[in-house]
Order: C-alpha cells, then sequence, then structure tokens
C-alpha cells in the first residue's frame, strides 16, 4: 500500500468532512505523484528567487540562472508515498455530528471559532496502526464519565493523543489529560482503567509497546514542566536507520519519514565532505541521528539539544552502536553554542550541520557560527525554509556589521537540494549549502 501511485484510491464525497479534511491536511493528495514533486519544485523555486533578490538589496551579487541565489536540483522522492508518518497527533474536540469525544485532526480555524474535529481514517499520510489506536483511544473517553477538555476553563480532562511506530514494529501512544481539581487518589483510578483497557480491554488489539500518561494544564508541556508517566510497556521504543539503532523517548524529536530520513541524511554525508579529520557540529541534533549516521566519516562528532531527553537518548545511541567519538550537549543552542565555539582553537576543519525547528536559529547561534573561522561549510536544513529560515538565510550571508557583533566572513549558498519528507502535503524539506 505504501508504494501505490498518489491519486489511486481517492474517492470522496465532495464537499464531506472527510474531503476538507484531506484538503486541510494533504493539499496535493489529488496529484499523481510526480506532479507533487514538480509543484513542490517550483514552491522551492520561488523562495530561492526570494533569496537572491533579498540578497541583492543587501548589495550581495546573488543572481545565478532563473534569478536563483543558487542552483537547485529536482525534488528527491520519499521511497515511501503513503501511510509514511512516523508520528502523528490527534486532538479531542466536537465532530460534524456534535459528539464533544470525536478523537481526529482539525478542520476550520480558532480566530473563526468554526473548528470541528474529524476522523483521520481516510488521510492518506497516516498509516493504520496510527488509526486504530486512534479509533480505541474515541472508543475509551466514549465510556469515561470523564468529559473531553475543550476548553481548559470549561472543565474536562481527555485531551489529546500522540502515536509513534518505527519499522522495528513498535507503537508508543501518549495520552495527554488535564487533571483539573481532580485528587491522586482519582487520578489514579483513571491511570489503571486506561492501562486495563490497552492491554486487557479492547485496545489490547493496539499490541502498544508504550502508554504513557501526561497530566498537562498547558497546550503543550515537556518532560521536565510535566512528567510523562509510563502506564505499561517499554519506557522507549527502538527505530533502525543506516544500519544504526536508536532510542526514542515520549518527546525526542525523530525525523517523521524513516524511509525518507535515510534519503536525507545519506546526502547530508556526501554534501559534507567531511575527512577523516574533519569535525562535524551537529546543532538541534534531537536523538543524535545526523551526526551518529555520520560519524564512521569523521574524527569527531559535537551535538547540542535542548531537550535533555533526547540527549539522553543520543548519548545512549552512541554507546549501543558502538560509537565513541561523539559528546552530546545538552541547552538552548544561543547559550551552548557561542561558549563551545568562543575557545574553539581546534586545528581540524570544522563542518556544521543544522536542523532547526520551524523558528529558525537564534540570532546568537548565527552569530556564533559565522565568527568562528573555523567553520569554512554549512548544511542548513529546513522544512520550512520560507518562514524564519529566510532571515537566517540573510544573517549568514550579509556583510561584517561591527554594531552586531557580526565580524566573521559571509557564507554563500552554493547548491540546494529539496527532499521530500511529507507526501500529499505542500511541504518540503530544504537542504541549502552554504561555504565560504
Amino acid at each position: 500500500e505504501g508504494r501505490k501511485k498518489a491519486g489511486e484510491s481517492c474517492s470522496l464525497p465532495e464537499s464531506s468532512w472527510e474531503e476538507r479534511l484531506a484538503n486541510a491536511v494533504t493539499p496535493l493528495w489529488r496529484l499523481p505523484y510526480q506532479e507533487q514533486l514538480q509543484v513542490k519544485c517550483e514552491s522551492q523555486r520561488k523562495i530561492l528567487q526570494t533569496l537572491a533578490s533579498r540578497l541583492e538589496e543587501l548589495g550581495i551579487d546573488a543572481q545565478k540562472p532563473g534569478g536563483l541565489c543558487c542552483p537547485l536540483q529536482p525534488v528527491v522522492p520519499s521511497p515511501i508515498i503513503n501511510g509514511y508518518r512516523n508520528k502523528s497527533t490527534f486532538s479531542v474536540n466536537r465532530g460534524p455530528d456534535g459528539n464533544p469525544k470525536t478523537v481526529g485532526l482539525y478542520v476550520g480555524t480558532g480566530r473563526e471559532r468554526n473548528i470541528v474535529c474529524v476522523k483521520a481514517n481516510h488521510v492518506e499520510n497516516i498509516p493504520s496502526k496510527h488509526k486504530q489506536v486512534a479509533q480505541c483511544y474515541e472508543e475509551f473517553i466514549s465510556r469515561s464519565p470523564l468529559d473531553s477538555c475543550i476548553f481548559f476553563h470549561e472543565g474536562g480532562h481527555w485531551r489529546e493523543l500522540v502515536v509513534r511506530t518505527t519499522s522495528c514494529g513498535h507503537t508508543m501512544a501518549i495520552i495527554t489529560f488535564h487533571p483539573q481539581e481532580l485528587s491522586r487518589e482519582a487520578l489514579a483510578t483513571q491511570k489503571a482503567l486506561l492501562k486495563e483497557f490497552f492491554t486487557c480491554g479492547p485496545g489490547a488489539v493496539c499490541a502498544l509497546t508504550s502508554l504513557y500518561f501526561q497530566e498537562s494544564t498547558m497546550t503543550r508541556c515537556s518532560h521536565e514542566q510535566s512528567p510523562f508517566q509510563l502506564l505499561h510497556g517499554a519506557p522507549h521504543i527502538f527505530e533502525e536507520l543506516l544500519g544504526l539503532k536508536f532510542r526514542i523517548s515520549p518527546d525526542a524529536f525523530f525525523q517523521v519519514n524513516t524511509a525518507g530520513a535515510e534519503v536525507l541524511y545519506q546526502a547530508v554525508g556526501k554534501l559534507c565532505q567531511a575527512t577523516g579529520d574533519s569535525v562535524l557540529l551537529d546543532i538541534c541534533c534531537g536523538t543524535g541521528t545526523i551526526g551518529l549516521s555520520l560519524a564512521h566519516r569523521v574524527s569527531k562528532v559535537i551535538g547540542v539539544e535542548v531537550v535533555e531527553k533526547a540527549v539522553e537518548d543520543a548519548e545512549w545511541n552512541a554507546a549501543f552502536n558502538g560509537i565513541s567519538n561523539c559528546e552530546f550537549h545538552t541547552g538552548k543552542a544561543e547559550a551552548v553554542l557561542p561558549q563551545l565555539l568562543a575557545s574553539w582553537e581546534d586545528a581540524r576543519p570544522l563542518v556544521a550541520v543544522v536542523n532547526p525547528s520551524r523558528a529558525g536559529l537564534h540570532y546568537r547561534v548565527v552569530r556564533a557560527i559565522r565568527n568562528c573561522r573555523s567553520i569554512r561549510r554549512l548544511l542548513y536544513i529546513s522544512c520550512k525554509p520560507e518562514g524564519e529560515a529566510m532571515r537566517n538565510f540573510l544573517e549568514l550571508c550579509c556583510p561584517p556589521d561591527p554594531r552586531k557583533k557580526l565580524a566573521g566572513e559571509p557564507f554563500a549558498p552554493v547548491l540546494a537540494i529539496p527532499f521530500d519528507m511529507f507526501p500529499h502535503t505542500e511541504h518540503c524539506e530544504l537542504v541549502l549549502l552554504f561555504t565560504r
């Protein structure tokens, strides 16, 4: 099923809630896959044209053929087109039929107050295992006397569900719960009922590897703010990538398309041109996947990551795979990196790979990279290059500016390669190579 052509099984009733959800979540679902790639290539072309014109405004001659800032390679296709997601987040809210305990994905916006939660059974990028767990969770909360928590101030308890799966056949479910004014005894009862449902009741069909519970009074909570409580099974699930085994915690970052990530990381390895005496700086390293997959090519890997549990995973992953030339630092990159690079006196070539969230890199991170003369080659991996990443691109390439403490020689974009990590959506992972 994972390799069928996009559009082959597309038959949803016009203007149905299912069609509206498919259009919102997977807007390219109707197009054959080759056409999806063409659409994405065109959008990446426009981004590179925008970057070229923005650089021109800074007095940098960046225009290349086609008005681009650098050559653009064709979009690299995903090895799997349907059901590729290894992580899905399902909301709990009112469905089209008014059921306040519907588990699905949102159609509509909070601003317009027209949000409806629609079951995602037909959405093509979500695997059947995720849909099965969502269906079972809906069955569980439909039996519960406790309400769903739609607005925090209106009470209610049952909130979102995150499902993570791996190619090793592991499944992790994380259920978010608003405790409101419940006593510890009442909370313990709910956790026991949840565990019983997924181990002995109808939910046992999901064969969960891990069942987690998180009490959360905020929209999103880190493990440090509110610990993930293991109700059943193993504390971690495991994934295999490029011959290595990776441990994944509930909130650790891992590329959402595992097969696509293998293709991406292999390309990153080639683009780095790292040699045996190079040091690889892996910024926003998550569970260490990029650094560890390239560790055999370089003399040393230095990873920086804000999520403490992800760094614990990265260190475990290095040890388990017998990789001894990696070190990982916990903390915000803007706090860790300037200190790390300010005292850098290593004669070995330093290659940087950055893979930030959509918020991009903090200015202090860009400044630290610019001001470190040892970094001559930088790979920026962005899932939203038209957003905050664009600001970073300009900061990397602009002339030195003493007022902004930007003394280092500017970088220049030399190659762009988009990777389709998200078939059926409009998104791409753009790898932009900068050198100086």
